[in-house]
């Protein structure tokens, strides 16, 4: 890896983990929190309601990430070329979507996706309540690595 490239990446996953953070905690509105991880076969839910609330979600996220890359990028004055970091945020969109639509599912009996691979294994994740996020988060944070190791191509 070049150094240029190597600043790339740099630049590209501070603003990507940024932007993240921003989008899942500030612009995330409280009804996808809730409702992107409904699926039908709860009673009350909706998978329908679900893929529409989390679609709109990775929307938004999607929208945050790519405004911090092309905002942030320019003003530090390092260049990340548009095909890249298109690929980078599509990455980014599709992992999060997958990991969001298991939503809440760390809670109940029946565990899905990302959290049931990891109960799999790891008998303390089923005893620390906030184990769901932290995957979740861990999950969004790996991706956006590979993200950022994209755009800086």
């Amino acid at each position: 890896m070049t150094t240029i490239r190597a600043a790339r990446f740099a630049a590209a996953y501070a603003l990507f983990r940024a932007a993240g953070d921003v989008a899942d905690h500030w612009i995330q509105t409280d009804h996808q929190a809730a409702t992107k991880g409904h699926h039908d076969h709860t009673d009350g839910q909706s998978s329908a309601a679900g893929r529409r609330a989390c679609a709109a979600h990775v929307a938004t996220y999607t929208a945050t990430q790519g405004a911090a890359l092309i905002g942030g990028s320019r003003l530090l004055g390092v260049r990340l070329r548009p095909g890249p970091v298109a690929a980078a945020l599509a990455l980014s969109a599709v992992t999060h979507y997958v990991a969001d639509r298991q939503g809440g599912h760390w809670r109940d009996d029946q565990p899905r996706g990302v959290v049931r691979l990891a109960l799999v294994s790891r008998g303390w994740l089923q005893r620390d309540p906030q184990s769901g996020y932290l995957l979740d988060q861990a999950w969004h944070h790996a991706f956006e690595t590979v993200a950022a190791l994209v755009a800086s191509a």
